[in-house]
């Protein structure tokens, strides 16, 4: 392919603009392997890349986008060949080099994984970087004594990315979940994910003001942080853990250390983009297992290439329902 169809961001007197361009495939960045590329998505932090938030992107002309799934192109790499059906999330591409808006990318073969036997290419992205952290969280989870015998499990964030596959695959795997969301409007679509009860947003985010709350939760996958997260700490049972893998709520951590030294809980960091390539491999694998496809459609939206602009202050304010993939041949 000489040339190729992207999304290019520029930047002019501190603001950034996007549009669709042609580009020559002679610009893509070094790498072993070219993929052409079949669909992304759009996750948070595309939206701060394409909204220029965080300082994020340093170096314009610019091609966002975190996560990719298609098929190799052409490769140096003996562990891909031409035809190979491929996935990328994270190692910040998208941030520090051109990432998967496009219908081409060139990336180092280190970065991709095969795509595993039963998950189609859009499947894939409508698990993305978001479902991808969410199986993540649970094999952490698991890895530190979470059994669905145990109790229930609390899902922060739970009509986002991350807490729509993490309640669809906690309920498949047994436990009984409880989805903390500030929408009560989606209540139908939590419960249809498998959710057995819903939590009020307002009373997770307020300030905890005892160092111990009654014990509640066998483990929490935590998608806010903040407030959130430091009342979470206060209600664990003892010996439980919360898996942290965003911030929406705050980078802070007003907490104390009383839970860690009364209840031996644990507060698991999870993060996905330099996460090993052995433990993508695990968690692709189980969420090919574990995670109902049939719930895939109730929390996928598909869009073109030239309306993901438009989204991108939606999903920083979270008014988007569970994914978005954007299909380049749209």
């Amino acid at each position: 392919m000489a040339t190729f169809r992207a999304l290019v961001l520029h930047e002019a007197g501190g603001k950034v603009a996007s549009g669709i361009e042609d580009l020559d495939a002679a610009r893509l960045p070094p790498g072993e392997v070219a993929v052409r590329v079949e669909y992304s998505t759009l996750n948070y932090k595309d939206g701060m890349i394409l909204q220029g938030l965080g300082r994020l992107v340093r170096q314009y002309p610019h091609v966002p986008g975190i996560d990719f799934a298609g098929t190799v192109e052409r490769s140096d790499a003996p562990e891909f060949q031409p035809g190979d059906p491929v996935v990328l999330t994270g190692w910040r591409v998208g941030e520090v080099q051109w990432g998967g808006f496009a219908e081409m990318a060139r990336v180092p073969a280190s970065f991709l994984v095969k795509r595993p036997a039963g998950l189609s290419a859009l499947q894939t992205m409508a698990i993305g970087t978001a479902g991808f952290t969410a199986m993540l969280a649970v094999i952490a989870l698991e890895k530190h004594g979470l059994r669905p015998e145990a109790g229930d499990v609390l899902v922060t964030g739970a009509a986002g990315g991350v807490g729509s596959v993490a309640v669809a695959v906690l309920a498949a795997l047994g436990y009984r979940v409880a989805a903390g969301t500030g929408r009560p409007e989606l209540s139908d679509y939590l419960t249809s994910l498998g959710a057995a009860e819903l939590v009020d947003r307002a009373v997770l985010a307020t300030k905890p003001t005892r160092p111990l709350d009654r014990e509640r939760w066998a483990g929490a996958v935590d998608a806010v942080g903040g407030d959130t997260l430091a009342t979470l700490l206060t209600q664990l049972k003892y010996g439980a853990s919360v898996a942290a893998c965003g911030l929406a709520g705050g980078s802070d951590l007003p907490a104390t250390v009383i839970p860690f030294l009364l209840r031996g809980v644990n507060l698991l960091g999870i993060d996905s983009v330099m996460c090993p390539r052995q433990l993508r491999v695990e968690a692709w694998a189980r969420l090919a297992r574990d995670l109902p496809l049939d719930q895939l459609d109730r929390i996928t939206q598909t869009v073109g290439l030239a309306e993901v602009p438009g989204l991108a202050p939606q999903i920083l304010k979270g008014d988007i329902r569970g994914r978005v993939v954007i299909d380049m041949a749209r």
